[in-house]
């Protein structure tokens, strides 16, 4: 059997990892700058977080929802208090697509409407639900198709009301910062008005903080540079550092009924033991911190160079352009060549998305061979 080729793969296989590094089997040492897509949140291979998960797996891996597990307590408390959201209730899952997929049925069952209203270029995942509010016909397929989805541009509060103003919808969702369209963050002034319309209006307000959430921004949420609060908070990526796990924080304002919501393999056991890790790492080493630090450093310093010709995000969620070259070319030299991993967004972006605890020794190495890439 061979597998179903739907991924563009660069000839490399990582093998071995630490903390921003990855290993290919004969040695080669690639500073990781990508975070196998924004999910290595406190690095590869973290003592405390291999430790977590090896003694939860000798005792229980895995048990369903039917039965009581601390653990899911646990995390539910350490992540209200990071992240400042105590008075919400959490409900784990294992994606980011299925948190979606939970959060506008979540508006669904709150107002009982059926419409959700999206932003141009948003990405919110590939299931069906989550893919019908992703802004790329090129990966939805006609059985995702409906009239119940609408999108219009980012930051137009005028079609914004517009279409509120009908009291059909019972969600709009909105990206703390867009990622895969290539690092654009909705203007603060924006979600304030988005938040009071969406009050104004009966409609629940959902952010995806999938990609820009747990930090990354440099706060624990990036729509918390805003001040706003919105009903629902989706986020998964960095949320176990690679283990597949996914969380939906939820306004107290909306009911939970017996069965509304399942899942077979959500907050199981050793997700639940990552995911605490994580965060307990997170809180030791002030992970929040250092992304708000190194990132400003890194954003400031490459807006220096005279070929670069943009730069956007906050924190280590940055994206960047770069004259005379197209984002595919940039990122293929920059890791055959320089060996750093970096991601990508279309046809221009070079995302870096790497762990939060880069350090600036290793920045400044990015940007001391960025210099040589770019010449």
């Amino acid at each position: 059997m061979n597998l179903f080729d739907v991924y563009s793969l660069y000839d490399i296989e990582p093998v071995c990892g630490k903390g921003s590094h990855v290993f290919t089997e004969d040695g080669t040492d690639y500073l990781d700058l990508y975070g196998g897509h924004a999910v290595i949140s406190i690095g590869h291979a973290h003592p405390e977080y291999v430790k977590a998960i090896s003694e939860q797996v000798a005792k229980l891996g895995f048990y369903s929802n039917s039965v009581q597990n601390s653990l899911q307590t646990t995390l539910a408390s350490k992540l209200g208090k990071a992240s400042g959201y105590d008075d919400y209730s959490l409900f784990l899952c294992n994606s980011g697509a299925e948190a979606n997929e939970n959060a506008i049925k979540l508006a669904s069952f709150a107002t009982g409407r059926k419409k959700v209203l999206a932003f141009a270029k948003a990405f919110h995942g590939r299931t069906s639900g989550a893919v019908a509010i992703t802004d790329n016909p090129a990966i939805r397929a006609p059985f995702n198709e409906t009239a119940n989805v609408d999108f219009v541009p980012l930051d137009d509060m005028e079609q914004v009301r517009e279409a509120l103003s009908s009291g059909e919808y019972a969600a709009v969702i909105i990206e703390g910062i867009q990622g895969v369209s290539g690092i654009h963050e909705p203007d603060s002034s924006f979600l304030r008005q988005l938040s009071k319309a969406c009050k104004i209006t009966g409609t629940i307000l959902i952010l995806d903080e999938i990609q820009s959430g747990y930090g990354r921004s440099g706060k624990f949420f990036a729509h918390q540079y805003s001040g706003i609060k919105p009903d629902i908070i989706t986020c998964a990526k960095g949320i176990a550092n690679g283990f597949p796990a996914a969380a939906v924080l939820i306004s107290p304002e909306i009911e939970a009924k017996k069965g509304m919501l399942g899942t077979t393999f959500g907050g199981n056991h050793l997700a639940c033991a990552a995911a605490i890790a994580v965060l307990d790492v997170m809180e030791k080493e002030n992970l929040v911190e250092n992304a708000a630090k190194t990132g400003a450093w890194l954003i400031e310093e490459l807006k220096k160079l005279p070929k670069v010709k943009d730069v956007r995000g906050r924190g280590l969620m940055i994206g960047l352009e770069v004259e005379g070259v197209t984002g595919p070319e940039l990122r293929k030299k920059l890791l055959f060549e320089h060996h750093i991993f970096t991601g990508g967004a279309g046809q221009f972006t070079v995302r870096l998305l790497p762990a939060l605890s880069l350090s600036m020794d290793e920045a400044q190495h990015f940007l001391s061979e960025f210099k040589k890439a770019i010449q």
